[in-house]
């Protein structure tokens, strides 16, 4: 058993995660931004409050929790979101103070996880991308994740450091803003119409549930640490085929209206992850289908 630290361990991705983590027997510590009212998180055995901008405080909770792993979940995951200089007070000074306080702490470090994204590849490259495609970040979101990976590359030499880029993941929870909770909760509401931008664009979409798993077995296996990983289901979903798979599962029509507002000019048809380095090292995960995770959400 290894004890573990997730910072935003009360987001969307970190309660899977903690969850999927004591599940396989692990000492789950949670970093959160405020407190959770209830005081819980499901599967997170202690919660640590912590803002990422608080050095000194992120240094206090290294040392006293003393992890053998991190996953680094923690940041401002919304590309539209309207605060540019809190993307990168988060994303990147906020990760450089927590690599910061893990590199002066004496923790048993085998495994630091740090969550980047596919958003670094843009839009100028289409088809099946692997992790040698060369970064073009398009929005500011990108480019924070893009740049606390070279920042996180200063401490490769002091930090066994793991770096993901997950592409587009759905599930139970997940904000309205994102995509495909959007549909979803257009449907549960009966609501007649639904304004979206390009619908012929495919993407690659995978689980929350994959994910944390996948994320689970990389903390897990030494041969991971120093590498960089697309986690991606390495199959690509137009939006004209979620729209036709949310009315078959839920029996449902209702017109679809493009916005002008929500189109990306420019925007590449197919984008999807390769698989390769990440099953090479992790080995076969059984994939949720996207039919089976929509149904998930639409009959939460």
């Amino acid at each position: 058993m290894s004890r573990i630290l997730v910072t935003g361990a009360n987001g969307f991705t970190g309660r899977y995660l903690a969850a999927a983590l004591q599940d396989a027997g692990h000492e789950v510590h949670g970093l959160v931004h405020k407190s959770v009212v209830s005081g819980k998180v499901p599967g997170v055995s202690a919660l640590h409050v912590a803002d990422l901008s608080d050095a000194a405080r992120l240094a206090a909770v290294v040392n006293e929790v003393q992890p053998d792993k991190v996953a680094h979940l923690a940041a401002i995951a919304f590309v539209a979101h309207g605060d540019i200089e809190a993307i990168y007070r988060t994303n990147l000074v906020g990760t450089r103070h927590l690599l910061e306080a893990l590199a002066q702490s004496n923790a048993p470090l085998d495994a630091v996880l740090l969550a980047s994204s596919a958003n670094v590849y843009g839009n100028s490259v289409g088809g099946v991308l692997d992790e040698n495609t060369p970064p073009a970040p398009a929005n500011d979101y990108a480019v924070s994740k893009l740049a606390m990976e070279y920042a996180a590359r200063l401490y490769a030499g002091r930090l066994p450091l793991i770096t993901v880029r997950p592409f587009n993941y759905t599930g139970v929870g997940q904000a309205e803003s994102f995509l495909i909770p959007k549909i979803v909760n257009h449907v549960r509401r009966r609501a007649p119409l639904i304004e979206l931008g390009n619908l012929d664009v495919a993407r690659d979409f995978s689980d929350v549930r994959n994910v944390v798993q996948l994320y689970r077995r990389l903390l897990e296996v030494p041969a991971a640490v120093g590498q960089t990983f697309n986690v991606c289901s390495g199959q690509a979903w137009s939006l004209n085929d979620v729209l036709a798979m949310v009315r078959e599962i839920s029996g449902q029509d209702f017109e679809v209206r493009v916005n002008p507002a929500f189109v990306r000019q420019n925007e590449v048809k197919t984008l999807l992850g390769s698989r390769g380095r990440l099953d090479a090292v992790v080995g076969a995960v059984p994939e949720i289908a996207l039919r089976d995770t929509l149904r998930w959400m639409l009959e939460a």
